[in-house]
């Protein structure tokens, strides 16, 4: 299978760079005769650590106000200054405060790891101040959404509610996303730690990148040696993959099963159906809920990328055109909760409930009481085979029949599982490896919503292996619109913290739904293609199903191929607009 090298190697750049990018074009430098500005500001905690931070106020204003705190890893003065001033504009205390070692704090960076008592230091320092009235809210993307989140780790009772976009759960989504590493981040080690704001030029020598994935993809060296590969150390990453489970080492970041109980503040996230940290974002919602059923937390998710949610949305989105009501203003909804929490303001109008979501192709926005609700059916899909062809069947299949896959993991021609949605909107998909599984025609437009989550059943001469599952929609003119996938190692399929190995001969069942959530009004006569295959290509570990650290196999250990009997008991199951009688009338 031919997989876009180069648009994988970019998932990484929006992913890394979005929000940056979003400030410099969006905001302007503040006027210093209308602001009080403190731009070296110095917070020594009781531990220790000294970190920095930019402070904004309006002069004239003589009341004790709330604080918006923006907490920042990419550091970058003019970017701080900015964001703090367009907080003091809408009635804040506006602080832009750095992540540990970056811009003028003196010490090392070890991102991730203290943001759950740094941030909570900002915090206290916050309300220890003349001009704070002891309420601080916090908002931002990516790692400052992953910061907001470390902070309710040990809630400060000054923290009054969260916005974060598109937030990234460390171990989770980013470095590895269910249990498998990717490579596509690789360089974001580099670019946060070699100085004490951005490296930029390493992080954007996408030909080092490139051909550093490449080499290692070749010489069937193991995961852990890709930095020997490039040529200098990546200390982050080896003590990444020394955590391959989602151990006591990424439980300590953000919060982890009843910690969420007692995270009783609003929340509003934001994210996108093509975001890559979509998995991480709403593990947050749906973790918060489990444990805290009355939370107030409410969901905004649309036709958005890593970089779009922030800003809520582009007009044209991978060669696809998204719908007009789809565009939102990120920045405005933000600050519009953050009246509505600290200042007694109107709720945002789009939070008509709490999941709000935008229906691609109807134009149109929902709303639900939770993820599951985002349609009125749930719907199960077998993956069936009849006579040599494969079927997406409601009906489940009367006896089990055995759908044969084998993948030679040594083999360096090859690229298996094509997952990444760029474009949207394909004219072709390449079938040269995986399996195909589709539905008959829809009898009439339908809306799809949610995961894409079910199970799968199989049988592999092997301990473990690497699952990919890709979810479009075919329209009557044949082109193929990406509305979902999902990767995960089968292993921990029903444990992220802990690696249940398969038994080679043994039917196995593999859970899954930690894939990417999505809406989408599909055409009349249009059908829904699952594709189903192993994860191998040059941007994540290669999982040779030894049964050893992944990260330590070689393509030494490929032995036999991997031989697969998918199962028609497999199935998947989705939200739709209508119930199953319907469907195909």
């Amino acid at each position: 299978m031919k997989i876009n090298l180069v648009k994988l190697g970019m998932a990484a750049l929006c992913l890394v760079m979005g929000i940056e990018t979003f400030a410099q074009q969006k905001l302007t430098l503040p006027d210093t005769t209308n602001y009080i500005i403190n731009d070296s500001v110095m917070i020594k905690t009781k531990y220790g650590i000294t970190l920095s931070a930019v402070v904004v106020r309006k002069k004239g204003v003589r009341q004790k106000l709330p604080a918006a705190l923006f907490y920042f890893i990419y550091s970058n003065t003019n970017r701080s200054l900015m964001e703090a001033k367009y907080a003091a504009d809408h009635g804040y205390v506006g602080i832009v405060a750095d992540a540990r070692g970056k811009r003028l704090s003196p010490d090392r960076p070890e991102p991730y790891e203290h943001e759950a008592q740094d941030v909570n230091a900002v915090i206290d320092w916050i309300t220890n101040q003349s001009w704070s009235d002891g309420r601080v809210g916090m908002y931002g993307g990516s790692y400052s959404g992953f910061a907001q989140w470390a902070a309710t780790k040990h809630l400060h009772p000054a923290l009054k509610t969260l916005v974060p976009y598109v937030a990234a759960i460390p171990g989770l989504g980013l470095p590895m996303e269910n249990n498998v590493f990717l490579a596509a981040n690789y360089q974001w080690a580099f670019y946060i730690t070699n100085n004490k704001y951005t490296d930029d030029a390493v992080n954007n020598d996408n030909a080092r990148w490139h051909r550093m994935r490449n080499n290692w993809w070749e010489s069937g060296a193991a995961y852990n040696k890709i930095d020997s590969i490039d040529g200098t150390p990546n200390p982050l990453l080896q003590k990444w993959l020394s955590h391959p489970d989602y151990d006591a080492y990424w439980q300590s970041m953000v919060p982890y099963g009843k910690d969420f109980k007692h995270i009783n503040i609003p929340v509003l996230s934001i994210t996108g159906y093509y975001d890559d940290g979509q998995v991480s974002a709403l593990e947050y919602l749906r973790e918060h809920y489990k444990y805290n059923p009355s939370a107030e937390h409410y969901l905004i998710i649309g036709p958005y990328d890593h970089f779009g949610s922030q800003i809520g949305g582009v007009a044209k989105l991978r060669d696809y055109k998204v719908d007009s009501v789809a565009l939102i203003n990120t920045r405005e909804i933000t600050f519009q909760w953050l009246d509505y929490i600290l200042k007694g303001g109107k709720k945002p109008i789009l939070l008509k409930d709490k999941i709000n979501y935008e229906v691609m192709g109807a134009n149109k926005w929902k709303h639900a009481a939770s993820l599951v609700k985002m349609e009125d059916h749930r719907i199960r899909f077998y993956l069936d085979s009849i006579n040599g062809t494969m079927l997406l069947s409601q009906q489940k299949p009367a006896e089990q029949v055995f759908m044969h896959q084998q993948v030679d993991l040594a083999d360096r021609t090859t690229f298996y599982n094509d997952y990444y949605p760029d474009p949207i909107i394909k004219k072709e998909i390449d079938r040269s490896n995986g399996l195909f599984f589709i539905t008959e025609p829809f009898s009439q437009a339908i809306s799809v919503s949610g995961a894409l989550e079910g199970q799968l059943k199989a049988i592999i001469n092997k301990k473990d292996m690497d699952v990919g599952l890709v979810l479009y929609e075919v329209t009557p003119s044949g082109e193929y619109f990406q509305l979902s996938y999902y990767l995960g190692r089968a292993s921990y399929a029903y444990d992220m913290s802990k690696r249940n190995l398969l038994k080679p001969g043994k039917l196995e069942s593999i859970p899954f739904y930690r894939s990417r959530v999505f809406s989408k009004q599909l055409q009349k006569g249009s059908r829904l293609l699952l594709v189903l295959n192993i994860d191998k290509n040059p941007f994540a570990q290669i999982n040779y199903g030894t049964g050893k650290d992944v990260s330590k196999e070689t393509v030494k250990d490929a032995g036999t191929p991997l031989k697969i009997k998918w199962s028609t008991r497999s199935f998947i199951e989705l939200g739709f607009s209508v119930d199953a009688k319907s469907l195909f009338k």
